[in-house]
């Protein structure tokens, strides 16, 4: 991406005042996949979080996005590309291959702490609580093995799903029942050097697998994942495949990943989309991405305006108390 010299600049800036936690999302291409990143960051926003959204963009993510993102007070940092292996495999979806980027998350080794977000995500309620969980572990939300997009795995051809152990027992001619399986669209996790390192050396020695960098992920973090209810990541497949496990009124975080449930390019017209808690949770992103009181720039407007409004309060009451005098500034308009 060629980059004018403000936006030059302004990567290089790193505000002493940045705290040490923060939300992260994933972007590549010029797709409208920007619509998502704008979304999530005003959902973020409304829901009231302390904490900046920065987005790890890639070299084709073109400038015109970059200052989009960037009015809407994200903090944009470009990272690199990263490859799996070569080989053979098929991927569940063609575009997956771009998401082993996703890895370059863990060099943003300023902050201390990052909750990670896909950009076909929104936040409906805050989730800054997340920030004080236990340090060491990898935080994630369980996910559903039912749909289709599952069948290669061992899990969907024996109708098996962590979501309902009970329902289905994992059989012993199977072998071990695998490892708690958490969607990658969502996870609490700690950036850091040498687990950055670690994890692009494994992935050079790992083989692709249809699921990608959620594949790998689950097979790295393992041994230290603690599943999260599944308010903190509903995966929309979750309303007709475990209605039981879903109460709405509580989701915070919804994950509109099912096919055709994009809200900006939903038509209704693949399966399930016709559903009327699909046009709800769809109706619910549209109303926060068109709140035009949700941009940034109306954001910083307003609270410089409180900030005025306090000032001449406090002076008032100093002059009032005969402490200092005060006259009010005539208005400008």
């Amino acid at each position: 991406m060629a980059l004018n010299a403000a936006a030059a600049a302004a990567k290089l800036v790193k505000p002493k005042n940045r705290p040490s936690r923060a939300y992260v999302t994933f972007l590549a291409g010029a797709g409208d996949y920007v619509k998502g990143v704008v979304g999530l960051a005003k959902g973020l926003r409304k829901a009231k979080s302390k904490y900046p959204l920065v987005v790890a963009a890639l070299p084709d993510v073109p400038e015109d996005h970059w200052k989009i993102l960037v009015d809407q007070g994200c903090i944009v940092r470009e990272i690199e590309p990263v490859y799996p292996p070569e080989n053979q495999t098929e991927f569940a979806m063609a575009y997956y291959v771009i998401n082993y980027s996703k890895l370059r998350i863990w060099e943003f080794s300023e902050y201390s702490r990052m909750i990670y977000l896909d950009g076909d995500i929104q936040v409906f309620d805050n989730i800054d609580h997340l920030f004080d969980l236990p340090n060491g572990f990898f935080y994630a939300v369980m996910d559903c093995f039912c749909e289709k997009t599952w069948s290669h795995t061992p899990q969907h051809q024996i109708g098996y799903c962590q979501q309902c152990p009970d329902k289905v027992q994992w059989p012993d001619h199977v072998g071990p029942k695998l490892s708690l399986y958490f969607n990658a669209g969502m996870f609490v996790y700690e950036p850091n050097l040498k687990t950055y390192r670690d994890l692009l050396e494994t992935l050079k020695i790992t083989p692709p697998t249809p699921f990608a960098e959620q594949d790998f992920l689950n097979m790295y973090f393992k041994d230290i994942y603690k599943p999260i209810p599944n308010a903190y990541n509903l995966v929309l497949a979750m309303l007709w495949r475990h209605p039981e496990n879903v109460e709405l009124n509580k989701v915070r975080v919804v994950h509109y990943c099912a096919a055709g449930s994009k809200p900006w390019r939903y038509t209704g017209n693949e399966e399930n989309m016709d559903r009327e808690d699909i046009k709800i949770l769809v109706k619910r992103w549209w109303d926060i991405y068109d709140d035009e009181s949700l941009d940034y720039k109306n954001i910083v407007a307003r609270d410089e305006a409180a900030k005025r409004a306090n000032l001449q309060s406090f002076l008032s009451a100093l002059s009032e108390a005969g402490v200092v005098p005060y006259m009010t500034a005539p208005s400008a308009a």
